[in-house]
C-alpha cells in the first residue's frame, strides 16, 4: 500500500497490526513502515509506530514497544506515541524548538505512566529528520542506524540494556548476543523513576543512505550485517518486505527459532532535492 504523508495527517500503526509494509511518500523523501505482533501470541502487538511531517523539511519516525510480561505495556507505548504525534502535530504551523517538544513529550509520558502504577513501561527510539540531517533520541533498547549505500554504518545508537553495553564494549560478540541469556533484559524505560534519554548530535545524511529505527525484535533475530546489506540499496518497499520476511522466518523456524517478539521498524530514505537548512 501506498500513501502520501501530509503534515496534516501523520500515520501511525497502535493496538494494531498492519499485513504488509506501509510506503509512504512525502516532502522530505521515501518510508517504509510495518508493525506486527509477535507469531507466537494472541495478545495485542505492544510495539507502536509514528511518522509525523512538520513541514517541507521536517519529518518525525518513532517506534515504541511495550514491555512484554508488564502490566498494559501496549498502553504504555500507545501513550507515549499519542503524546508526541499530538504535541508535534501543534507546533507544525510554527516549529520553533522541536528537540524541547520531543523532550517534554517523553517526560510527561514518564510522568503518566509512574502515576498510573500499574508497572506499565515501553522503549523509545526517535529520528528527528530536519533537511538532510537526522538526529536521534532513545529509552531502552529500540535502535537507530544510518547506513551509506556500500554498507557503511554511519550511526548506530547504543542498546539500554545489559548485552548492548556489554557489545559496546567488547565483551560479547554480536553473535553471541543474539542467544544471550539476558537478551531479553533492559536497564532503562520510559515509565521508570531512573529514566534517562540518550540524544545524538546531527548527522547530515546523503541521498542514498537509509536510516531504519526499529524495536529489539528486529535486532534481537538479524545480525546487524544482514540488516544492512538488506536495507542499503534498492527500492525501499522491496529493502521493507525482505526485512519482515527473514525476521519472521527466524521467529517462526520450527527447530532454530530465535526470539518470537513483536516487530516494527520504519526505514526512510532522503528525497534527492533535499537540502539542509
Amino acid at each position: 500500500m501506498t500513501a502520501t504523508l501530509t503534515p496534516a495527517i501523520p500515520f501511525s500503526c497502535i493496538n494494531s497490526d498492519l499485513d504488509e509494509p506501509v510506503l509512504l511518500e512525502c516532502h522530505q523523501g521515501t518510508v517504509c513502515a510495518y508493525s506486527r505482533r509477535s507469531p507466537d501470541k494472541t495478545t495485542p502487538n505492544e510495539d507502536a509506530i509514528a511518522v509525523v511531517s512538520l513541514g517541507d523539511d521536517h519529518l518525525v519516525c518513532i517506534v515504541a514497544d511495550g514491555l512484554g510480561g508488564q502490566p498494559s505495556g501496549e498502553q504504555a507505548s500507545a501513550l507515549t506515541i499519542g503524546l508526541l504525534i499530538d504535541r508535534l502535530s501543534a507546533t507544525r504551523h510554527a516549529p520553533g524548538n522541536i528537540i524541547q517538544v520531543i523532550l517534554g513529550s517523553i517526560e510527561a509520558a514518564n510522568l503518566e505512566l509512574l502515576d498510573a502504577a500499574v508497572g506499565a513501561a515501553t522503549t523509545l527510539a526517535i529520528a528527528e529528520i530536519h533537511g538532510s540531517a537526522v538526529r536521534s533520541y532513545h529509552v531502552g533498547d529500540s535502535m537507530i542506524l544510518v547506513t551509506g549505500q556500500r554498507g557503511k554504518v554511519k550511526l548506530e545508537t547504543i542498546s539500554h540494556s545489559p548485552v548492548g553495553y556489554a557489545v559496546e564494549a567488547g565483551l560479547v560478540e554480536e553473535e553471541e548476543s543474539l542467544h544471550h541469556d539476558d537478551r531479553h533484559l533492559v536497564s532503562n524505560v520510559i515509565g521508570s523513576s531512573e529514566m534517562h534519554m540518550s540524544i545524538g548530535t546531527p548527522l547530515n545524511m546523503h541521498v542514498r543512505d537509509t536510516l531504519l529505527v526499529a524495536t529489539d525484535g528486529l535486532f534481537d533475530n538479524l545480525h546487524k550485517e544482514e540488516i544492512v546489506d538488506i536495507i542499503r540499496k534498492g527500492p525501499l518497499h522491496r529493502s521493507c518486505r525482505e526485512l519482515k520476511d527473514h525476521c519472521l522466518g527466524r521467529m517462526e523456524d520450527k527447530v532454530n527459532p530465535y526470539k518470537p517478539d513483536d516487530l516494527s521498524f520504519i526505514l526512510f530514505r532522503p528525497a534527492p532535492a533535499l537540502k539542509n537548512r
